[in-house]
């Protein structure tokens, strides 16, 4: 496993703005279309490392004229998670931006159980115990869910 991607970032101005810009060379590669409601959602995950759920973001979009209906912002999401460019927290049911948009990878997700922040590592459970249990049992991995509970380094510094 890499290292996590969010409990460190401290810039979240100069995050949003690289993502945002390959989220939208993704887009434009891909044929797909980051429309504003789409892009505005993909901001809203991108202004905090921690996942929001969709009557959040529907709340914040409704707020800026963008639409008040529950499906706007489960279009925006559903859009968002199938580009790659953010996932759904089952534990939170909420949603994170994903921090290696248009990249193949398997994230395991590291949640703050005290602020709610949300770190991305990279993972490869095929290769590791899960995957030796699965080939134990002639089962083929096709997608799995990592989510780990805790305590990120600011609140565990602040706990101490």
């Amino acid at each position: 496993m890499t290292n996590p991607i969010g409990f460190q970032c401290r810039d979240h101005s100069a995050c949003k703005q690289t993502m945002l810009a390959q989220a939208q060379a993704h887009c434009e590669t891909m044929g797909l279309r980051l429309t504003p409601v789409r892009r505005r959602t993909l901001e809203l995950l991108l202004a905090e490392h921690r996942a929001l759920g969709a009557y959040d973001v529907l709340g914040r979009l409704a707020a800026e004229g963008l639409g008040s209906q529950p499906p706007v912002a489960y279009r925006a999401l559903d859009f968002l998670v199938k580009a790659g460019f953010a996932h759904k927290i089952e534990a939170l049911n909420a949603y994170t931006a994903c921090v290696q948009p248009g990249h193949t990878h398997t994230p395991a997700f590291l949640i703050c159980r005290n602020c709610q922040t949300v770190a991305e590592a990279d993972t490869a459970p095929a290769t590791g115990r899960l995957g030796d249990a699965a080939r134990a049992a002639g089962f083929v991995i096709e997608h799995t869910v990592v989510e780990a509970t805790g305590l990120c380094p600011d609140c565990f510094g602040n706990a101490a």
